[in-house]
Parts: structure tokens; C-alpha cells; sequence
């Protein structure tokens, strides 16, 4: 079968995210259908962009095809991400035709964390006599609404919620990454048979390599342990939405403790969360820039416990699938978990403690009873998150139930 993948954020291990994409697409190759993942030239989630000068271009990269639409270069969420959608949207409605007649898709994924890409994708999948899918990575407009504070009446909103509502009347199927969204869909116009959730997940394979990380980052963390502290990790975007401010809070609550933080990232709260650590004297908080995504699995080995939260946020009611928690339980270490959501994985999979978000003192409460906890009982924790993992998050597991999904 020939898929067509369209995902404006679409990365690669060695691009950046969005990583699923990529990973769905090579499990797929090897199953043998043939894969083309159409994307944006610039993406913010991505490390590294592609470099291209005409309007459009086809590139491999890492084994997969990629067909990338020309976009111009922004920062933040302002006007200019605005114009890096149209742009995106712009160039995927011109090249409809193209991508029809050269590629024949059997099937079109609409896969763009906003949902203004599914007219162009259900004009391709008619062209081809496709089926249209239409994957739920973040409910919008209601991200937007809830998380920005955007009027329902503001244009940009009400564009966006007439293609959400047009993406669940004409789809064939919904594949929602969250877990509680089938409600929603059904209210906006979704047929609630065509529902499925598949989160997201791991490549088992890459947890198989033991690479060495920097040689600064590994001096550092070797000091703290000779110490004798025990390691507090956090990997991943360093956003207001991640809320890291209230982990450092707490470490000042533990200052007179053997621990040491290490948050490992970048982003735009960074630079105030280091003023945040500075102000607060805090010797035992470290922060360390990205890694390649391909050491994740050797610096989270040097971790004891790792680290999650996020904002009290009302939208999270919906489920959340965070690629960092699933690598945290792969990693086999205990996980806490500052996050009110509609679905709690850590509990499920029983791999560590969820705790109240935004709250230091429980948080702080949360680091002592898993440092408290004795070697044996810290691995039996590690051991759940990961069998959980290998069970339900496999993307090679994942990719099948996909396929299975769409072919019924």
C-alpha cells in the first residue's frame, strides 16, 4: 500500500521532532508498503531544518521520503507561525494533483497538529480514490482557546474549528494519540465507530546501543554522584507549559539534602529558570543543553529518578501521551509525575508517584519517599514502567495496530 503522511512538524532522529511520524513510517516500510511523509521546510520543534530553495522539493532522509513544502522561518507563537501554516497549507493545496498522480496513495493521513491541512488531504485522498485518516496529535482549536485565552470568535479560531468539524465529517477514521478525545469528536461530528487511540511510542532498538554522551556532561554528573546524591532528571522543552519553575522551588525546599537536579534541555523559559535557580543559591540544579536523541537512553542510565509536569491546565482532561515520560519508563527508573490529567500512565503502569502539578512542596514530598526507597524497591519500580512500555508503546507493535485500523 502506498501511504501519504502529512505532517507540517514532521522531524527525524537526527532533524528533531516530531519524531512519530518518522518511526510510524519506517515500521511501515519494513512491513512493505511504500511511505511518503510531506512536511514544512521549518518547523520550531525541529534542531535541525531543511534547506531547500525551491517552492518544493523530495528528499530522503534516514530511509524515509520526504516531500517538503517551502515555509518561511518564525519565533514563538505570533504572527509569523501564522504565515508558516498558510504557507505550508498554501503549498500542499498547489501540489494536491502532483502528489495524487506521482504518489497514488492508498491512503492519506492528515496528521498536522492543527487541522487546516484536511482539505488539501481530502481533495488528495478523492483524487485517489483514498482513504482519509485524520490523526489527533492536540485538540485545536481548543488548545489555543484554553491555553492562549482565544476568543471562539476570533478568526483564526473559527477557521480552525470549521476544519476540525470538516476533518471529522468527511474522514474515514480518527486516530487520537489522547486518550479521552472520542467525546469531543463525536460532539464536533465524528461518527463515534470511527474512533481509535494509538499513543505514542518507543523504538526498542535504540534502547539496545550504549553510546557515550559528552565527555562535560558526563564529568559533571560523575562529581555529584561521587558526592553521594542521588539524581533528580528532567529531559525535554524548557516552556512555560512544562512548569519546571515549581521542581526548582522544590529542590530549595531539599536544598540541605543529597540530591541533585539536572535539567537537561532548551527553550524559551529557560533563561529564566536558570535566574530562577540563581536567586534561590541553589548549588544542587544543573542545567545541561539538548542532546542528540539517540544518547537519551545512555544520560537517563545515569539518572536515579526522573521528572515531569506540567501546568494545571483544564485541557489536559482529554489525555496526555508524552514522548518523554514513555522514555523515562523505557529507561527503567522511577518517574514522578506533576501532572492532572485525564489518564495517569504512571499509576497504571505502576512505575512511580503522581503528585499534585504546580505544587513544590508536594513535589518535594514526592522526591523524599523515592529516594527513601531502597535499591530493590526503586528497580522493581523501573521494571513495571519499562515491561509497560515494551507491552503498549512499541511503535513496531503500533504501527500494525494502525495499519489493522485503517484497513478495516
Amino acid at each position: 500500500m502506498n501511504i501519504l503522511l502529512i505532517n507540517h512538524y514532521a522531524g527525524s532522529p537526527k532533524m528533531g521532532m516530531e519524531f512519530r511520524p518518522y518511526y510510524m513510517a519506517r515500521e511501515w516500510e519494513k512491513m512493505g508498503h511504500k511511505v511518503l511523509i510531506v512536511c514544512a521546510s521549518y518547523s520550531h520543534v525541529r534542531s535541525k531544518q531543511f534547506d531547500i530553495t525551491k517552492d518544493y522539493t523530495i528528499k530522503e532522509s534516514e530511509g524515509i521520503n520526504y516531500f517538503i513544502i517551502k515555509t518561511p522561518k518564525y519565533h514563538g507563537n505570533n504572527f509569523g507561525r501564522v504565515k508558516n501554516i498558510y504557507s505550508f497549507v498554501r503549498g500542499l493545496k498547489k501540489h494536491s494533483k502532483k502528489l495524487s498522480e506521482t504518489f497514488k496513495p492508498d491512503f492519506v493521513i492528515a496528521s498536522s497538529t492543527y487541522p487546516s491541512d484536511i482539505y488539501s488531504a481530502h481533495k488528495i485522498s478523492k483524487l485517489s480514490k483514498a482513504k482519509l485518516i485524520f490523526e489527533i496529535h492536540d485538540l485545536w482549536p481548543l488548545s489555543p482557546m484554553e491555553l492562549g485565552g482565544y476568543s471562539k470568535w476570533h478568526p483564526f479560531i473559527m477557521l480552525m474549528q470549521h476544519a476540525e468539524n470538516y476533518a471529522y465529517k468527511n474522514c474515514d477514521k480518527v486516530v487520537s494519540i489522547l486518550p479521552k478525545t472520542k467525546e469531543h469528536a463525536v460532539k464536533h461530528g465524528l461518527s463515534p465507530e470511527k474512533w481509535y487511540h494509538i499513543p505514542n511510542g518507543i523504538v526498542v532498538d535504540k534502547w539496545n546501543k550504549e553510546l557515550e554522551i559528552p565527555q562535560e556532561y558526563s564529568e559533571i554528573i560523575n562529581k555529584q554522584i561521587k558526592k553521594g546524591h542521588q539524581l533528580i532528571g528532567y529531559t525535554g522543552s524548557h516552556g512555560v507549559a512544562n512548569a519546571l519553575d515549581c521542581i526548582i522551588n522544590a529542590m530549595e525546599i531539599l536544598k540541605n539534602h543529597d540530591i541533585s537536579l539536572f535539567l537537561i534541555g532548551n527553550g524559551p523559559a529557560k533563561n529564566d529558570l536558570i535566574n530562577l535557580s540563581k536567586r534561590l543559591d541553589l548549588k544542587n540544579v544543573f542545567f545541561l543543553n539538548s542532546i542528540d536523541k539517540e544518547l537519551i537512553p545512555s544520560i537517563l542510565d545515569k539518572i536515579d529518578i526522573l521528572y515531569i509536569g506540567l501546568q494545571n491546565q483544564p485541557l489536559f482532561r482529554f489525555g496526555i501521551s508524552p514522548n518523554k515520560l514513555i522514555d523515562y519508563m523505557m529507561a527503567g527508573k522511577p518517574v514522578i509525575q506533576a501532572i492532572k490529567a485525564g489518564n495517569d500512565i504512571v499509576k497504571e503502569a505502576e512505575c512511580g508517584i503522581s503528585t499534585e502539578p504546580e505544587n513544590p512542596e508536594k513535589i518535594s514530598e514526592a522526591i523524599i519517599k523515592l529516594t527513601n526507597l531502597s535499591e530493590k524497591e526503586k528497580l522493581l519500580l523501573g521494571n513495571n514502567g519499562k515491561n509497560f512500555v515494551l507491552k503498549n508503546h512499541n511503535y513496531k507493535i503500533l504501527a500494525k495496530e494502525f495499519i489493522d485500523i485503517i484497513c478495516r
